[in-house]
């Protein structure tokens, strides 16, 4: 008790005069939506994010990697950062319905199989009940099936450093058209997996992340 106290009594020491110090409520939420770079794009765009990693989670082999993956029962899954006095967990499940195409139980677009799936990780009884309601209330909206599962959190494997901000990325890597920069491979892959065609056609004017470029 007495190291809580002097440690809020330092935070307000060091504030700026005039200002009073003010903790930040950090909270995570982990989500799947097939692949994580994208994920990871879109939600890096969102106000109170304060951090979004891409990895693996959700089966039960240990230290998964990318080219092992298949057969594990891990999905590609992010684990995001935020400011709940900016974003509320609600808010962030509703942006991740409309990102993703929940109704296919098969993969995400372009990209088939189980590691590809979508799902929710819960922590907490309020996590699943906000869960919950977030796919009732996409479900009511589409008028379809949701088939996103909530899943109860497993260890989060963080994936290797070369899928981290991908979409960002500055490094040249080999295409099907060739040689390209990072960021144009992504916007490339992006646009080929017919990912925010789908999205848009599910979605409409509610998909938040669309791009049309």
């Amino acid at each position: 008790m007495f190291k809580t106290l002097k440690a809020v009594a330092l935070a307000v020491a060091i504030a700026p005069v005039g200002q009073v110090a003010v903790a930040e409520d950090i909270q995570t939420a982990t989500v799947a939506g097939g692949c994580f770079w994208c994920v990871e794009s879109d939600f890096e765009s969102v106000a109170g994010v304060q951090e979004v990693v891409s990895g693996y989670t959700g089966g039960t082999t240990a230290d998964p990697t990318y080219q092992t993956i298949k057969g594990t029962g891990h999905y590609e899954a992010v684990e995001i950062t935020y400011d709940a006095d900016v974003i509320s967990y609600d808010a962030l499940l509703r942006l991740f319905f409309r990102s993703v195409d929940p109704t296919d139980a098969g993969g995400q677009f372009c990209d088939r199989g189980d590691s590809y799936r979508t799902a929710i990780f819960v922590s907490n009884p309020a996590q699943r009940a906000a869960a919950e309601a977030a796919k009732a209330d996409a479900q009511r909206e589409l008028g379809q099936q949701i088939v996103t599962p909530i899943l109860d959190a497993a260890r989060f494997y963080e994936a290797e450093a070369y899928h981290q901000d991908y979409y960002n990325g500055q490094s040249i890597v080999l295409t099907r058209r060739g040689p390209k920069r990072q960021t144009e491979a992504y916007a490339f892959y992006r646009q080929g997996c017919g990912r925010d065609t789908r999205v848009a056609q599910l979605w409409g004017d509610d998909a938040p992340f669309v791009h049309h470029d």
